[in-house]
């Protein structure tokens, strides 16, 4: 009997897709004392960037295009506020107030809203000085996170801390070496104890997945700038062409980007058309392209057991992993029995794939109350 279960468990992850747990975000590195002086927008060195594949969708990984070197970045820059003046600040429906620098700080985040969360294990409310930031630093105490990192909330227990040792072992990669973020959690897994791991993982997974994102189709969208790997919109009602790409930017700018307000979700603005392919590829396999997502996701695609759910995730996240994969960039443990499933796959695909997901609505019957 033993056996048939793990024969069991080997092919029901064969058939996992996507949705791998937490890279931490590209602010994590925002309170190091040595960031660099320059604007959100200065770039490094071209001739230092390593030349990445040519069919990389940079969008999901907080770039322009596949060109350009590393963003700097520093915790007061202008797309966080600016320089702190020591005015409280306060949102709607919380009782508190905080600083500029309150907000911002990595080892001790602003919690506006305690009442929407179990209490937080020292791990995710503090990290671990100097080596790690607050989990919740990057992906919210409410574990719904931003399209730089991903969502955390309701991932199963054992999965978060197979991921984590995935990160500490170095098996999960990133295709865009640009992308920071990856390293850092890297560093985070390696930096933290067994019992922070778990004191995280059963956190993040007591919670369930709730509506967090908006998915619109558009052939026009409000004009963006990236900022701290994030799509801004930018001020005013100016528009561009959304073409092949999805932008995720806030709902409201100030309140996710300055504020760090976790009850002020994103919109993702996907291509005229998209949701429809990507429902055929999730739903049937689009005539043997790809495995169908519900066999093991489940038919809500909330998941199942260890499998993780992926009805409404952040499409930029979903994409990063599909790509990631594809590239050879994650060897985990179960990592290569799904390249048979991605490896047929476009970007488009990989476009329209989660451009559908993160349409999808959790059903309510298996989400909580978290706001």
């Amino acid at each position: 009997m033993g056996s048939f279960h793990r024969v069991a468990r080997f092919l029901l992850f064969a058939c996992v897709t996507i949705s791998p747990i937490a890279q931490a975000a590209q602010d994590a590195n925002g309170q190091a004392s040595n960031a660099p002086s320059a604007s959100t927008q200065t770039r490094t060195a071209p001739e230092k960037q390593q030349e990445l594949p040519s069919d990389l969708p940079a969008w999901a990984y907080g770039f322009d295009n596949t060109k350009e070197g590393p963003r700097a970045d520093r915790p007061d820059s202008d797309a966080r506020g600016g320089a702190d003046n020591g005015v409280l600040r306060h949102l709607p429906g919380s009782k508190f107030s905080f600083t500029l620098t309150q907000i911002r700080d990595n080892s001790g985040p602003a919690d506006w809203y305690p009442e929407d969360h179990p209490p937080m294990p020292d791990i995710v409310a503090h990290g671990h000085k100097p080596n790690v930031v607050a989990c919740s630093f990057c992906h919210y105490p409410n574990g719904k996170g931003r399209p730089v990192n991903t969502n955390l909330a309701g991932l199963p227990y054992t999965y978060i801390l197979q991921v984590l040792d995935e990160f500490r072992t170095g098996a999960r990669m990133s295709a865009d070496t640009r992308k920071a973020n990856t390293n850092q959690m890297i560093q985070f897994a390696r930096s933290m104890t067994d019992d922070e791991r778990k004191d995280a993982a059963k956190y993040f997974s007591s919670m369930k997945w709730t509506p967090w994102i908006r998915v619109v189709e558009a052939n026009m969208v409000p004009k963006t700038q990236i900022a701290n790997g994030i799509f801004l919109k930018q001020p005013g009602n100016e528009k561009e062409p959304l073409g092949n790409r999805i932008v995720e930017t806030p709902e409201d700018v100030e309140a996710m980007e300055v504020l760090r307000d976790d009850r002020s979700g994103f919109i993702a603005y996907v291509p005229e058309g998209s949701i429809e392919k990507g429902a055929t590829l999730v739903m049937t396999g689009g005539g043997g392209k790809t495995t169908r997502c519900t066999i093991c996701h489940g038919a809500d695609l909330m998941g199942m057991g260890p499998v993780p759910l992926l009805a409404g995730r952040s499409p930029s996240y979903l994409v990063r992993q599909l790509y990631d994969m594809r590239q050879g960039k994650r060897t985990g443990e179960w990592t290569s029995l799904m390249m048979p499933v991605v490896t047929k796959l476009t970007t488009d695909d990989m476009m329209a794939i989660a451009a559908y997901l993160a349409s999808l609505t959790p059903p309510m019957s298996a989400t909580t109350a978290t706001k």
